[in-house]
């Protein structure tokens, strides 16, 4: 059921149509009436039904301003390394002990990122992390001797790209607080990466169908793309 302050917006707003980003942003943050900092919030639609099978996408993308979020980062390394997770302020820092919690189903964490000779250890894990999007992958820089940068990245706001098997892929693009200028760039970065990604894919045709984007608590809007791909 919606609420009356929803349909006090639907009331104000009559023009839907489709806009670029940069002219919807003003209107989007007037929905924001809430008494919380809302998420800004993307909803795309890709054409991965293909004629060969479909096609699935999963990669990561650096967000230039950040999400908004606080995330907490686990690292499960050698005893070697745990001291670099502890310096560069990895929430949660184990080996044996931690895979013994995870399995237990202690998972406070939004991030996990594991050294490649502790991954054996966590393969047995799959079931419990797999479902919740928290397995470690070399292709999302999760698995990796790298401590350093992969904690500093997971806090800065970087985000995993990923479809349904619909084709959907929804992604927060900051807060309400967020200058235009923040949004955008996060915007711009994820675009970027998406047609990165038709580069490297088999997509015959419009890689995206649709775009939309609305506020926690407002209005959904349709994206007009600067590019088509």
């Amino acid at each position: 059921m919606k609420s009356k302050r929803y349909k006090n917006l639907l009331k104000i707003e009559k023009d839907l149509s489709s806009k670029p980003l940069k002219d919807l942003l003003t209107k989007i943050k007037k929905n924001c009436t809430t008494k919380f900092d809302e998420s800004i919030d993307l909803n795309l639609q890709i054409n991965n039904k293909q004629k060969k099978g479909e096609v699935n996408i999963r990669t990561i993308v650096n967000m230039p301003s950040g999400t908004g979020k606080k995330i907490k980062v686990a690292v499960l390394c050698e005893d070697g390394k745990k001291a670099e997770a502890e310096k560069v302020g990895a929430d949660m820092v184990g080996g044996d002990d931690l895979i013994e919690k995870i399995k237990g189903g202690e998972l406070n964490f939004e991030k996990l990122i594991c050294t490649p000779k502790m991954m054996i250890g966590l393969s047995k894990l799959g079931k419990i992390l797999g479902p919740k999007g928290l397995m470690p992958n070399p292709k999302l820089g999760t698995v990796t001797d790298n401590i350093e940068e992969a904690v500093k990245n997971a806090k800065a706001g970087q985000v995993e790209i990923k479809n349904d098997k619909d084709g959907n892929i929804g992604l927060s693009l900051g807060k309400k607080s967020f200058s235009d200028d923040k949004i955008l760039s996060n915007y711009n970065a994820i675009i970027d990466a998406l047609e990165k990604e038709k580069g490297n894919s088999t997509f015959k045709g419009e890689m995206i169908k649709s775009v939309y984007i609305t506020s926690t608590m407002g209005i959904s809007y349709k994206l007009k793309l600067d590019k088509h791909f």
